[in-house]
C-alpha cells in the first residue's frame, strides 16, 4: 500500500493493515477455522462442494505475498465464518451457513486478483489427499 493510500484511510483501518495485527489475526484465526470445518463437514454435505473456495480464500489470506487489504479483507470473510453467532445462526442448519458463504464469496471476489493459481492449486491438493494443513 502506498503512504498516499494509507493517508485516505480512516485511522483504525489502517491500524487494522498493520502487519502484526494481520498476522495476530491470522493465529488467531487458524485453530478457530479449523476446528469450524471439522464440525460443520460432517453435518453439511453441501459445504463440501465450496470446501475448495474456504480453503483457497484461506491460502491466499496466509499467504505472505497477499497485499495487506486483500488479506484483512479475506481474514474478515474467515473470521465470520468461525464466528458461532452471525447474521442467520449456523445452529439452523438448512439456511444458517448461507451468509457464511455470500460474506465469503463476495470478499473472494473483491481481491479476485490476489487469489493466485498457486492457491487454488494448494487448496486443491489438501483436497486430494485428504490433508488439510493449517
Amino acid at each position: 500500500m502506498t503512504a498516499a493510500n494509507r493517508e485516505n484511510l480512516p485511522e483504525e483501518s489502517a491500524g487494522a493493515l498493520e502487519p502484526d495485527k494481520l498476522a495476530a489475526e491470522e493465529a488467531r484465526l487458524k485453530p478457530q477455522f479449523r476446528a469450524k470445518l471439522q464440525a460443520v463437514l460432517g453435518r453439511l454435505p453441501w459445504l463440501r462442494d465450496r470446501l475448495a473456495d474456504l480453503l483457497t480464500a484461506y491460502y491466499c489470506a496466509i499467504d505472505p505475498a497477499t497485499p495487506a487489504r486483500a488479506k484483512a479483507t479475506l481474514l474478515g470473510a474467515l473470521g465470520y465464518f468461525v464466528l458461532p453467532l452471525d447474521a442467520v445462526p449456523d445452529m439452523f442448519l438448512a439456511l444458517g451457513y448461507t451468509d457464511d458463504l455470500a460474506v465469503l464469496l463476495l470478499a473472494m471476489r473483491t481481491v479476485q486478483a490476489h487469489i493466485t493459481q498457486q492457491h487454488r492449486d494448494r487448496a486443491q491438493q489438501a483436497l486430494e489427499k485428504g490433508d488439510i494443513h493449517f
